[in-house]
């Protein structure tokens, strides 16, 4: 659904159950879900949005300006770089003193690789435990083209740029891959069990789509 507001466009989910009031919830990377008793009107959703419009706006145009991409790759202390969804100085994620160029992409690289593993290893303990199923081998490794992969043996992988991403789309990847320890294929079986544990997996394939260019060193 969607309302227009003050020249904007507010594009937004509607998710119906048992509740007693509508809430509107806005997760980091923008996307918009309203939350509504299963009897509410599709007139009532657009009025609840329209009258907190104002606040919506703001919170994504504070939203934007986070992601926003630096112009240039700057390493130094005060270049910016992606980790868990946000723009930080480099010198918050490594020491900066007294390295050259290469020393700082090679140490920077290896943050990622750890931090990586780190938030892969907590997350991926949860949905093993929903899905009822355990990997023989989990990995983490470079690719250009993909952000996770599954062998027919058990094994799974995860780019090591996954750090770069909300913690909310490294699940959606965990759960894509831990899901083809039941389906190997992307048949409908397989998108039927992602979406059984996600069920908003299309907007992080599209987070991933939209930004996956600049979550690189």
């Amino acid at each position: 659904m969607k309302i227009e507001f003050e020249n904007n466009t507010i594009a937004f989910n509607v998710q119906y159950g048992i509740r007693k009031k509508i809430s509107i919830h806005i997760d980091s990377m923008g996307f918009i879900t309203v939350k509504a008793p299963n009897d509410t009107s599709k007139e009532m959703v657009m009025s609840a949005v329209k009258h907190h419009g104002k606040t919506i706006l703001e919170k994504l145009h504070a939203i934007a300006k986070a992601r926003e991409t630096p112009k240039t790759r700057e390493y130094q202390d005060q270049g910016k770089f992606l980790h868990l969804g946000k723009y930080v100085f480099l010198h918050e994620l490594i020491e900066t003193y007294e390295l050259n160029e290469e020393e700082l992409k090679m140490n920077l690289k290896k943050f990622y690789f750890s931090s990586c593993k780190k938030i892969i290893g907590e997350r991926i303990k949860i949905y093993q435990t929903q899905l009822k199923v355990k990997p023989k081998t989990i990995e983490i490794d470079e690719s250009k083209t993909k952000w996770g992969s599954c062998s027919s043996d058990k094994k799974i992988t995860f780019n090591y740029r996954l750090a770069m991403a909300p913690v909310e789309v490294i699940d959606y990847v965990i759960i894509h891959e831990l899901c083809h320890l039941l389906h190997m294929n992307h048949d409908r079986s397989f998108w039927r069990r992602v979406g059984s544990i996600m069920p908003d997996y299309k907007e992080k394939e599209a987070y991933l789509a939209r930004h996956g260019h600049a979550m690189t060193l």
